[in-house]
Parts: C-alpha cells; structure tokens; sequence
C-alpha cells in the first residue's frame, strides 16, 4: 500500500507546468553591396539592462512598466539571439572579408558592439520596438569610428495570432534594425 500511495504521489509530481513556446529570430536580409576587402568584423555579444538580458519576451503595457509574455520564452538569452543573427546578416551581406564572434579565431579591424536598449512589445502603442544602439570599434587603436541608434516599430498583427504574432512583429522589427545596421557599418568603415 505504502509503495502504491509513494508511485502515485511522483506521478502527481510529474505533471509540471506547461513548456513554454520557443522562438527565435530570424536573420536580417541585409542587401548585397560591394566587398569591403579583406575586413574581418567581430560581432560582440550586445549588453541590455537584466529586463532584456534573459530569455523572457518584454511586453511594456505602460511607460516605465514591464511585464513578460506568458507561455513563450526566446530560445537563448536575448542578447545572443540577437549576435547570431546580427552575425548570420553581415556575413550573408558579402560585404566583409571575414565575420565572426568571439573565441573564433579571427584576425579582427573592427568590432560591432551592441547596447539592446529596447526590444519588446508596446502594448499602448500597438507595435513591437526594437532600439539597437550601435558602436563600430576600430579593433587595433580601440578608437570608436562611428556610432548610431537605429529603432525600428513593426505593428502587431498579420496572420499569426497569440504569442506568434507578438513574435512576428519582433522578428519584423528587428529585421528592418538589423538590415540599417549592416548597411551602415559597411558605408562607416
């Protein structure tokens, strides 16, 4: 009887909560332009205030307040969703000899260094908002050649519905940021 209430009572222990949605990004299309000889880039792993810097999805209902989406979590921490695809756009533009992340072993002229200012759902404002505060480093002197904020709003919508379309309208907001950026650090160095 004992064994029977114990293999009842990890089957009730079992049954967790839900698992969540898993969502990732996909890679902006940057436009093809003209190789920038042999330069080789280093996308840096962007920072973000602790809000940002996790994988929960932001959605602010109001000024000042932050809430996260329910049942839906980022496949990694928003920052390095963010340098994989920021790195996937710049090496799929051609415009670079060489990109990479840290730890790949190349020989770098410039880093690409990310501040995740804003990257959430504006629930006021209908829309989602990407903010990507941009600084392109000159690797050898660690002098900053150019900076920039690019910001980018996508309405919510389309198709999808639910946590998908909140999503969607990240994924497109980040997409119109990420394809600015690569054609700016291109024409900036």
């Amino acid at each position: 009887m004992a064994l029977s209430l114990a293999l009842s009572g990890c089957a009730l222990l079992g049954s967790g909560p839900a698992p969540l949605d898993t969502y990732s990004l996909s890679a902006p299309r940057a436009s093809e332009g003209a190789r920038r000889g042999r330069l080789q880039v280093l996308i840096a792993e962007p920072t973000a205030l602790k809000a940002l810097d996790s994988e929960r999805i932001v959605i602010t209902p109001a000024v000042g307040e932050i809430e996260y989406l329910g049942g839906a979590q980022w496949a990694d921490r928003l920052p390095r969703v963010v340098q994989a695809r920021l790195a996937e756009s710049f090496q799929a533009s051609g415009r670079f000899g060489g990109v990479g992340k840290p730890g790949e072993g190349l020989a770098i002229d410039y880093q690409v260094v990310t501040e995740v200012r804003r990257f959430q759902i504006d629930a006021a404002g209908n829309s989602a908002v990407v903010e990507l505060f941009i600084r392109v480093l000159n690797d050898r002197t660690g002098v900053v050649r150019a900076s920039r904020t690019f910001t980018a709003r996508a309405p919510l919508g389309g198709g999808a519905k639910g946590n998908a379309a909140y999503v969607e309208a990240l994924d497109s907001a980040f997409n119109q940021a990420g394809a600015e950026i690569v054609a700016w650090t291109a024409s900036s160095i």
